[in-house]
């Protein structure tokens, strides 16, 4: 029996059949990840700076599992990594280990419409953005969250000025979730709902922020020049000090300070420049939250570390004054702070669960 129920929802259309077939046996369990909450980001960027000298990335493996050849969604755990398709019939994510190897797949019985980005909270939830709308004519997108219980809800949200393509998830430090659009003309709406989530409603979004990006001659993405424009994802460091959007090209990151998402994103972003990739939609960081790990669709892709631009890892390393940031529960209609205790808890669970989790290796 599924540990996640269907939980009410009726797609607005059926979901794309799963790329590719065959390819390495994997162990398809139902869905119920232990995760670590990341920070979210709206954004409202007044400028973009050039592009500073990191270090080399370097290749930690690539993806060769036909089944895995549209990611557009990752979360690096350290030793493990979880990868989540574009679009498909079950909602899935993907349990890789350092060296790409198919470690489980797991499902839920919710059939999405275009899922694009996921998120790791630290109470354990693991939230998938079902907000991909290459067409424009969604009436709502939806917010998909898997807890670790066992239960799944799907959240629809609906946009203020009519429907946007969003393939960007970024959860805040209070858990306010975010979603980032992804404009030809390098424009991008920050998004984020008006009331408390509810399984039940539509709840609408207001426009918080803009993005806007520029040109930047980095190669790469299916789309020439434009690619350098478009959000293609997000992610915020688990220690809540960076957030970072990336496109078909580059990757920006904000320093963070508490929930200031807004704030933050008001100023000037580092820029990184990315290796090459034939469509690359997926950033987190990594485990230590020192660097940038990102993906792309097709088979086989690399998973590559990018190193943070040197202001973003001048700020990864310094130490910070002011309150530990606070976790709110997206299901509730009241937020209340977190202690340091409850996230040293959390991450506990996490370790945890990820060590008993691989010990059940599939048999090939």
């Amino acid at each position: 029996m599924h540990w996640f129920c269907h939980a009410g929802f009726v797609p607005e259309q059926a979901g794309r059949p799963r790329s590719g077939g065959g390819g390495r046996a994997t162990r398809v369990v139902p869905l119920g990840l232990a995760v670590v909450l990341g920070v979210v980001l709206p954004v409202g960027a007044t400028g973009v700076a050039a592009a500073e000298e990191p270090g080399a990335p370097v290749v930690r493996c690539s993806i060769t599992d036909p089944a895995l050849a549209e990611i557009s969604g990752l979360v690096d755990l350290g030793e493990r990594m979880l990868v989540m398709n574009d679009g498909g019939e079950q909602v899935a994510v993907t349990v890789l280990d350092s060296g790409c190897q198919v470690l489980e797949t797991r499902t839920a019985d919710v059939d999405p419409y275009d899922p694009e980005d996921l998120a790791l909270a630290a109470d354990g939830t693991l939230w998938l953005a079902d907000a991909g709308d290459n067409n424009a004519s969604r009436a709502t997108v939806a917010l998909i969250a898997l807890r670790p219980d066992g239960s799944a809800a799907v959240h629809r949200l609906s946009y203020p000025d009519g429907a946007h393509d969003s393939e960007a998830l970024l959860l805040a430090p209070d858990g306010t979730p975010y979603l980032v659009t992804k404009e030809v003309l390098g424009s991008s709406g920050v998004y984020r709902p008006t009331a408390p989530l509810s399984a039940g409603t539509t709840v609408p979004m207001e426009r918080v922020a803009t993005v806007n990006l520029t040109l930047t001659g980095t190669a790469g993405g299916p789309v020439g020049r434009a690619g350098q424009l478009l959000v293609t994802g997000g992610a915020v460091a688990g220690d809540g000090h960076a957030l970072a959007l990336r496109t078909y090209t580059d990757a920006y990151v904000w320093p963070l300070v508490g929930s200031d998402v807004v704030g933050a994103l008001a100023g000037t972003p580092a820029r990184t420049a990315l290796p090459e990739s034939p469509q690359g939609e997926a950033i987190s960081f990594t485990g230590d939250n020192r660097q940038l790990v990102v993906a792309s669709e097709g088979v086989p892709g690399d998973v590559v570390v990018v190193p943070l631009p040197a202001g973003a890892a001048a700020a990864a390393t310094g130490t910070t004054d002011g309150p530990v940031p606070s976790l709110s529960d997206l299901t509730s209609s009241e937020r209340s702070p977190i202690t340091s205790a409850l996230i040293a808890a959390a991450v506990a669970t996490v370790v945890v669960w990820v060590g008993s989790l691989f010990r059940r290796r599939p048999k090939a």
